[in-house]
């Protein structure tokens, strides 16, 4: 892990380690507007993380939006035509509310995707960068890997309305085998099918534990499909030891998200540090052609994460009285500073400062 400069907070250090691991692959910084017109948002809000928008006029009189989301307009700027991958990472604010405090917050935000005629190993990379990305941040990181195309070819088996299906989905991502058990009942679904979503549920572990339990259940090309992605993907990634482990519980809305999705997390955070997938529908939604993957990380979480409280603010707290010349107290802080240690300079003792020492310019 490269050293850095301990005086920066954990979630600045995570910056600039993300965004050298993210230009070393060749991706390209995405610089976005703090707006983006309220439509672009309201169009999509069962994509978003929160629905809740901060909205204001424009000059022009248009329905603007503090932007809660950034895939969104990457996304809507994508040119297309080119046959080259388009490859972005970013470093953004969003604004959304707080799910413990319930108001609004500045959040950052960094992230990438990859946009154009995906293949597997372009797929593959991105789940290795969102591997790196935690384990840049952490050593004792889980990445948590799951297939929309192995959980919707099961789910599709079922022969029910939409509704039901979403309602299966739901419980299956809360990994409640009661509910899918007493659901299944009402709608008639088979004995057989049952258990295998049930089975699916509660289905954990590394890729070596997990993928021969998937291959007993899958039946149909969509399901076959998605398993033989996700044996290639864990097989590409193994070599490099990272911590991956399949867990079927991790659904997103299969109108946005198909094949792949994901998330990463760190000891004592109460929830996921980065998220992601593959979603070509809603780059289709988007009067797009071609598939996309990314991943966001969220580094306001940084702030409860392993954050050591720096033992002094400053190094050296030079004192002078109002008496001495300011070439004197300048030269002084000069020297110090040119000695490679902090100095501030002050008349008196700022009340909860921390110091290493104290000197005085005579």
């Amino acid at each position: 892990m490269t050293a850095m400069d301990p005086s920066l907070k954990h979630e600045e250090q995570a910056i600039l380690r993300l965004r050298s691991l993210y230009r070393s692959y060749g991706y390209t910084h995405y610089k976005m507007s703090k707006f983006e017109e309220y439509d672009l948002y309201v169009r999509n809000k069962s994509f978003l993380v929160s629905e809740n928008i901060l909205t204001f006029t424009d000059t022009d009189g248009k329905l603007m939006a503090l932007k809660p989301d950034v895939t969104l307009s990457i996304i809507k700027n994508v040119k297309e035509g080119s046959t080259a991958l388009e490859k972005v990472y970013y470093n953004e604010n969003v604004y959304r509310t707080s799910p413990t405090s319930h108001g609004f917050q500045e959040i950052m935000q960094a992230g990438l995707e990859c946009i154009g005629d995906l293949d597997l190993y372009a797929i593959s990379e991105v789940v290795l960068l969102a591997a790196r990305s935690l384990e840049s941040i952490s050593e004792a990181y889980l990445l948590d890997l799951s297939h929309l195309g192995f959980v919707t070819g099961l789910l599709n088996q079922l022969g029910l309305r939409e509704s039901a299906l979403r309602e299966l989905l739901g419980y299956l991502g809360a990994k409640n085998t009661s509910a899918i058990t007493a659901a299944c009942g009402r709608y008639g679904v088979s004995p057989q099918h049952r258990e295998q979503l049930c089975r699916l549920a509660l289905l954990y572990g590394t890729p070596e534990e997990v993928l021969p339990e998937l291959k007993k259940m899958a039946a149909g090309p969509q399901m076959e499909r998605a398993l033989a992605e996700l044996k290639e993907i864990c097989s590409l990634l193994s070599p490099g030891g990272y911590c991956l482990r399949l867990d079927f519980s991790i659904v997103n809305d299969k109108n946005y998200y198909n094949g792949l999705v994901f998330r990463g997390f760190l000891p004592g955070l109460p929830s996921s540090i980065l998220a992601g997938g593959q979603y070509d529908n809603l780059l289709h939604r988007m009067g797009k052609r071609g598939g996309a993957i990314g991943f966001a990380v969220y580094l306001d979480l940084l702030e409860r994460f392993g954050g050591e409280e720096l033992a002094y603010d400053v190094d050296v707290l030079l004192l002078y009285d109002r008496g001495i010349s300011p070439a004197k107290v300048a030269a002084e802080v000069a020297a110090i500073e040119g000695s490679g240690q902090s100095v501030r300079a002050e008349r008196t003792i700022p009340a909860g400062l921390k110091y290493r020492q104290v000197r005085e310019v005579r």
